[in-house]
């Protein structure tokens, strides 16, 4: 894969991109992006926990609105999904890149995506080179044969991806798939070329990541 063309493409279509060689220094560079004080949140990104950015949000040096704390009731939850589209940053990972510099996501809730697209001021987005696809339709067959089974399993969702490893609807169109309320593929989310420069931040970790 040309990592270089992959980077020159992500800022062609207005978005930064950085390619590092280890989750060190992948943590390095997102807490230089980061200022001391910042309202940060996060979506769920097991590429996050691998590269240990994870902590870095829970330093104390950011004002980190984190939904995962125990005891957190569903109002409580809902309330930190509605100020993180105010955060000065969003740290998450995303389930493809694209040698054409698009990143491509997929959710359940949706909480991800939208932030994503729209709200927070900055978009700090971690991905390993495992990630890495030729287009959007490999990015999202990608979802429906690694990604989605593998958070399913993970967060114990009563989907058939979850039981069988793969989704029921490979070879179906994109949105295709089981009718299941615990579904984590709903909203399918291309994200091309940007209107404000350098909001959305690509950080590509020589490593194998996440899901």
């Amino acid at each position: 894969m040309d990592i270089e063309k992959i980077i020159k493409n992500l800022e062609k279509n207005n978005m930064k991109g950085y390619f590092v060689k280890s989750s060190d220094e992948a943590r390095e560079l997102v807490a230089e992006l980061l200022k001391k004080g910042d309202t940060i949140s996060c979506g769920g990104s097991v590429t996050l926990a691998d590269t240990g950015i994870d902590k870095l949000m829970r330093s104390g040096d950011y004002n980190f609105l984190d939904r995962s704390v125990a005891g957190l009731t569903a109002e409580q939850i809902d309330e930190i999904y509605a100020k993180t589209f105010m955060a000065d940053a969003y740290l998450c990972s995303a389930n493809a890149v694209t040698e054409n510099g698009e990143l491509v996501n997929v959710d359940g809730r949706s909480n991800r995506v939208a932030a994503i697209v729209y709200g927070p001021k900055s978009v700090i987005c971690v991905v390993g080179v495992n990630k890495i696809v030729p287009d959007v339709k490999a990015g999202f067959k990608r979802v429906k044969e690694i990604a989605a089974p593998l958070n399913a399993k993970r967060l114990g969702c009563n989907t058939p991806c979850a039981k069988t490893g793969k989704c029921i609807a490979l070879d179906g169109d994109i949105a295709d798939g089981c009718q299941s309320s615990a579904r984590i593929c709903a909203s399918y989310v291309v994200s091309g070329r940007q209107r404000v420069k350098d909001r959305i931040k690509v950080i590509i970790v020589d490593e194998k990541l996440g899901y």
